[in-house]
């Protein structure tokens, strides 16, 4: 069983779950998540799956705040795995606009059944791609964890974005894409709902952040149209990454959204990108300046990145 423990020294909780060391890594002959394998329905478009090896659960101890310099308490939350496709050998990127509307919503409906329990705060949706991330299944799909806190990244950002809104009246997402559309050199890709761009702060690679362009804070607040355009944004982006160099780029998705308790109207729905490939045959790693100290060295400049995604041809 999992726990937290806490960090005295950075203020954050640390989730410890030496079970995972049991997980499989990239198997070759047997995948869990493929139809047939007794895991999973024979038919299905997409599909939740109980992680087998969770960091969080619905089953272990609740969760409390910190006592002591030692303190640890219960991993109360959940760990789901979004099989996006039957198909094993399906990139992100080759799944039609339709199916990833499929995604989108279930997303929403999970995100929807597990802000409903009591001792979550955050609902995380993200995905990792591509073995140079870490993959360790290599069927498409991605990732829904709940947890029993705010995340100290996500807390970073809300306490930026209740700054500003104190400090200047407005949302900073909203300033920040406004910026954006005006100068137009980092915009790689938008349509009626969303803005797709480079941020001028990216820290990786061709970094990329889709923005809402309604101010809302959370995926259930999607209207229909807009969770058809998020489908079609994500597929265009998707493309447009892996046909850059001409391979499936390694990457983190990760849905930005307001916690599930409390009120916070300066919070802006947005998807962050952060690919890993600084070029066809190299890699960024994080190493001691950004692991250790917290500061991130960009190899890459936005303006430049965006030119070359704006250009890519999304092929199919």
């Amino acid at each position: 069983m999992s726990e937290l423990r806490w960090h005295p020294l950075l203020r954050e909780w640390v989730a410890v779950a030496a079970h995972r060391q049991g997980r499989p890594q990239m198997p070759k002959d047997w995948c869990p998540f493929d139809p047939g394998s007794g895991r999973v329905p024979d038919q299905f478009d997409v599909f939740i799956y109980p992680n087998d090896f969770p960091a969080f659960s619905l089953d272990s101890a609740p969760f409390s705040a910190p006592m002591g310099l030692f303190a640890k308490t219960g991993a109360r939350g959940a760990c789901d795995v979004v099989i996006y496709h039957p198909a094993h050998h399906l990139a992100p990127s080759q799944l039609s606009v339709e199916h990833w509307g499929k995604v989108v919503d279930l997303w929403i409906r999970r995100h929807q059944e597990l802000a409903a329990q009591p001792d979550i705060q955050y609902v995380y949706i993200f995905e990792n791609t591509g073995e140079a991330i870490g993959v360790t299944m290599p069927h498409p799909h991605g990732q829904i964890y709940a947890f029993p806190f705010v995340p100290p990244f996500v807390q970073r950002e809300l306490d930026a974005a209740s700054d500003h809104l104190r400090d200047h009246d407005e949302c900073i997402y909203c300033r920040i894409l406004r910026e954006e559309l005006a100068t137009g050199e980092r915009l790689v890709t938008a349509n009626a709902d969303f803005v797709a761009f480079v941020p001028f702060f990216a820290r990786w690679p061709g970094e990329m952040q889709i923005c809402a362009r309604r101010h809302f804070g959370s995926i259930p607040e999607l209207t229909g149209a807009e969770a058809a355009n998020l489908a079609a944004i994500i597929k265009k982006v998707r493309m447009k990454y892996d046909n850059l160099w001409g391979f499936q780029l390694p990457l983190m998705m990760l849905l930005r959204q307001s916690p599930v308790k409390g009120e916070h109207p300066y919070f802006h729905f947005h998807i962050d990108f952060y690919p890993i490939q600084r070029s066809p045959t190299k890699l960024k790693y994080l190493a001691g300046v950004e692991s250790g100290g917290g500061t991130f060295l960009n190899d890459t400049l936005a303006e430049e990145k965006a030119r070359e995604l704006r250009d890519t041809e999304p092929r199919d």
